[in-house]
């Protein structure tokens, strides 16, 4: 039973691969020509240059114009808070005026 044992480990030993030998170093290395022509081959990518802002521009916001829709449902809703405030006792006609002109206050 000794010799089987010492038959296995001599054959593991021996079947395991020789290390693969190295590449010799000149193989590796380039020509220096070789090297300028692969990095003159990818030119650098140039940036656009970003257009100026002038101060015209920034200067006046612009203005954006709400859809009447927008306005109404603003309207509405102001008038419905100035009801609440006076208990919904009074005409709703005048609520909805009293809204319309702090609506139109506003968006000047």
């Amino acid at each position: 039973m000794a010799e089987a044992k010492s038959k296995n480990t001599s054959s593991k030993t021996s079947s395991k691969p020789a290390a693969a030998p190295s590449k010799s170093t000149t193989a590796k290395a380039k020509p220096l020509a070789a090297q300028k022509k692969v990095s003159a081959a990818k030119p650098a990518a140039k940036k656009a240059a970003a257009p100026r802002k002038t101060a015209a521009k920034s200067a006046a916001p612009k203005q954006t114009r709400l859809r009447p829709e927008a306005v109404y449902r603003m309207i509405q809703d102001a008038a419905y808070f100035i009801a609440e405030r006076n208990g919904f006792a009074g005409d709703s006609k005048v609520y909805w005026a009293e809204a319309e002109i702090q609506i139109t206050r506003l968006l000047k």
